[in-house]
């Protein structure tokens, strides 16, 4: 199969394109991200309407099953998606993903409570999550790849690091319609049915999203699609399929598990399951503990494209191994003083501590992973090394951590975030290595070489000119 030369482009032109592509790509992370996150934001408000329990405790235990119920599709959408946008190209993919998320956010908006329709309520409410799981599934693998490709060699932990800028984003907004919603409303009324507020602008935002995505730029090319399509050769496995990634990248792809493990489960900690901690252990109001969650979450967010500056400059693993080891040293002590603290500013000093930390991950993790998969098999890579390592691990720390509380062994949750943190570690230190030659450099242009030394296929929308995938692995991760 011949490769089709691109035309060399000027530095600034594929800037120029990298830009807009990852400002369409990003918006739809945002929403997707937003209208997973609304749900644990408002479930102290809804969770009475859905479970039966009178105590809080217990039904905001219950609240967050479900939410963890949702992480048991994320490894099928993964497949499912992965699979899709690596034969018939990430646009369709991440279009699609859209799609049902908004679809599942109307539904909870309009959704009858247990006092209309009894149990149903509540198995209605854990269809819709577990539908909503499948689509965030695909979205992070998708994402990751699109972005990555999208960017341009030099600039690539920049650019990816937006990811992360939406997906934190999409929390921080759910925070803001919660803190908005929190002064304009009467805790009655919000109790009552202001909390299927966010989840129709959920709805609406994914509908607008959808439009931007259509005229975002394919990275995958036409020579890539007609090749994933094509009848494979005997004994050969087809591009996208998991027989393809189970047996030539598998190594890669436990690589990926274990870099997600660790940072997953921190992640989830400081941005996600810390509010309802603040919330039952600080004694801080409710009302000033989203003051802080959003205030944190907004310079967390802001770092990350700085956090992926320094990494375009020092490579990819000393930012993990900053993770890493710190993760292992402080994680406990934070928690622990969080955990006690009655000054709002003394927790947001102690919040933001942590999110230091874990910004070593989220910048560039994604871009990580898409390193380790030739253009072939990346979306299905990425996606299933992710989902799996999140399903297990992320997706459960609210569970585990609401059960542990209420268990009064809260301690043994801070031991369990550490020790995860210290596995990824010893992933990051024996399992990666800084600046090497990656699939992206082969594709799109090298990181780290001179840009006359640099050679790619061109086949992405930042890319320049150079030799084809040929679907091998190229590192030895």
């Amino acid at each position: 199969m011949s490769t089709i030369q691109a035309t060399p482009q000027t530095e600034a032109a594929q800037t120029r394109k990298a830009v807009g592509n990852i400002l369409k790509g990003s918006a739809g992370n945002l929403v997707e991200w937003y209208d997973l996150y609304v749900y644990t934001v408002f479930a102290a408000y809804f969770q009475s309407h859905f479970f039966n329990s009178k105590d809080e405790l217990q039904a905001g235990l219950e609240a967050m099953a479900v939410f963890s119920t949702s992480f048991l599709m994320r490894p099928i959408g993964a497949w499912f998606f992965g699979r899709y946008a690596d034969r018939k190209g990430r646009k369709a993919a991440l279009t699609r993903s859209v799609t049902m998320m908004s679809a599942g956010s109307f539904a909870i908006a309009v959704l009858p409570t247990q006092d209309v329709i009894g149990i149903w309520a509540m198995i209605l409410l854990v269809i819709i999550r577990v539908i909503q799981g499948f689509s965030v599934g695909g979205e992070y693998g998708t994402s990751a790849t699109y972005m990555s490709e999208a960017a341009t060699s030099k600039r690539r932990g920049f650019f990816s690091s937006f990811q992360y800028v939406t997906l934190i984003g999409g929390q921080m907004l759910a925070l803001l319609v919660l803190v908005i919603l929190q002064n304009t409303m009467d805790k009655g009324i919000l109790t009552e049915w202001g909390w299927r507020i966010p989840f129709a602008i959920g709805g609406v935002a994914a509908l607008v999203v959808l439009w931007l995505r259509r005229s975002m730029e394919e990275t995958l090319s036409a020579e890539q699609v007609e090749a994933a399509n094509a009848p494979a050769a005997a004994g050969e496995a087809r591009p996208g399929t998991m027989k393809l990634l189970l047996t030539k990248h598998f190594k890669p792809l436990m690589i990926c598990i274990g870099v997600t493990l660790g940072g997953t489960v921190a992640f989830y900690t400081y941005t996600n399951f810390i509010l309802k901690f603040m919330n039952d252990t600080s004694g801080i109001a409710k009302t000033d503990t989203s003051v802080i969650n959003f205030w944190a979450l907004l310079i967390f967010m802001l770092l990350q494209p700085v956090y992926g500056i320094i990494s375009d400059k020092v490579g990819r693993k000393p930012l993990l191994l900053w993770f890493g080891i710190t993760g292992v040293l402080f994680t406990w002590p934070l928690l622990s003083a969080l955990s006690g603290t009655k000054d709002p500013f003394t927790a947001f000093l102690l919040m933001m501590g942590g999110l230091l930390i874990v910004g070593g991950y989220t910048s560039i993790n994604a871009l990580v992973k898409a390193e380790l998969f030739p253009a072939s098999i990346r979306a299905l890579g990425v996606g299933l090394g992710y989902a799996i390592g999140n399903s297990l691990f992320g997706g459960t720390v609210p569970l585990i951590g609401a059960a542990l509380q209420k268990a009064g062994q809260v301690d043994l949750f801070f031991t369990y975030v550490t020790v995860a943190i210290a596995i990824s570690l010893v992933v990051y230190i024996f399992a990666l290595k800084n600046k090497k030659s990656t699939h992206l450099d082969h594709e799109q242009g090298h990181a780290w070489e001179p840009a006359a030394a640099s050679a790619g296929t061109g086949t992405g929308p930042g890319a320049g000119p150079g030799r084809k995938d040929d679907g091998k692995d190229l590192i030895d991760a």
